[in-house]
């Protein structure tokens, strides 16, 4: 499925237009994360023929923004967002706050306003009138004066995301292969019960049933609950401080058994809360390693060096040459 399938029939494009200070670059960058393709300040001209573009990328939408700074092209944006509608489904926005609070941001940050001709509230005016045009033309219009920037861009993934933005990644490894470099959490399973020392579970992953059973004994269960409320909670508090995904790792001693069941089983449990990608680094290598050992363990118990080239029958004598 591709993310168009996901996202409906039409290229979904927002155009987000904004007095300066009221949340565009914010508002740019939550699209952005959420897989838009964001172009900042483009004419209007050019507009259609980067929707085409996009739509070839089977980009999962696009994102346009349009400020002050882009009324220097002269080109009519309003006509722009007329032919855009015939190429995907379009909504546009104009975001907007109080002098006030538009006042304070600039102050925050020090930056000044892009006319800087008078007064910041005389420049606001200026710009305001200079949009007059846009904003009369968008379907929207979005007061930022009392929102922070966390709040505008779950605004923005309300109405361009459904609200569903947020991603967490379910990572199996060994230790001995080393610490995930991108873990932002790391849970620790060396203490369940090891399959290892099990003849017959030795050589099976952990997405085996009977690997499986063998971890989630009643202890293991216990551990295993303890395990799963704390993957839960730090993936609501990340989802929560506006992060789109989290990464929690799960670690065993070789990445074959017990870290392997557990990321199974957490991504069966949490899977009606949250998205899940799972990833099982080490397990290939670690069930390559015991194939390998398994062969050598026949070798010696045959009497034969495993360097040695292999015996071939004499079917003439009835014995073997080597």
């Amino acid at each position: 499925m591709s993310r168009r399938d996901v996202a409906g029939d039409g290229l979904p494009i927002a155009v987000i237009t904004a007095v300066s200070g009221a949340g565009k670059t914010t508002a740019l960058q939550a699209l952005e994360d959420v897989g838009f393709l964001a172009v900042d300040n483009a004419p209007p001209h050019l507009w259609p023929a980067i929707a085409d573009a996009a739509g070839e990328a089977d980009a999962r939408g696009l994102a346009l923004g349009y400020d002050l700074r882009a009324t220097a092209w002269g080109d009519d944006a309003a006509a722009a967002l007329d032919e855009l509608g015939r190429r995907g489904d379009v909504r546009a926005l104009f975001l907007d706050a109080d002098d006030a609070a538009l006042i304070q941001r600039f102050n925050f940050t020090r930056r000044t306003h892009p006319l800087g001709e008078a007064s910041l509230s005389t420049d606001l005016a200026t710009e305001r009138a200079a949009l007059a045009s846009i904003r009369g033309a968008v379907g929207e219009v979005i007061d930022t004066s009392a929102m922070s920037a966390r709040d505008l861009t779950r605004a923005i993934w309300r109405r361009f995301a459904g609200g569903q933005t947020f991603g967490l990644r379910l990572l199996s490894f060994g230790y001995k292969r080393g610490l995930p470099t991108d873990a932002d959490a790391v849970l620790d399973v060396r203490g369940l019960s090891n399959p290892y020392y099990d003849a017959r579970l030795r050589p099976l992953p952990g997405t085996d049933p009977d690997v499986q059973a063998y971890v989630f004994d009643d202890d293991g269960l216990a551990v295993y609950a303890e395990l799963r409320a704390t993957a839960r909670r730090l993936a609501q508090l990340a989802r929560d401080a506006g992060r789109t995904s989290y990464t929690v790792a799960v670690g065993c001693t070789g990445g074959q058994h017990r870290s392997v069941a557990v990321v199974e089983r957490l991504a069966h449990d949490l899977a009606d809360a949250l998205a899940l990608h799972v990833e099982h680094r080490d397990m290939e290598l670690a069930l390559a390693e015991h194939a390998d050992r398994d062969d050598n363990d026949r070798d010696d118990r045959d009497g034969r060096d495993p360097a040695d080239p292999p015996v071939a029958s004499d079917t003439s004598t009835g014995g073997t040459t080597s």
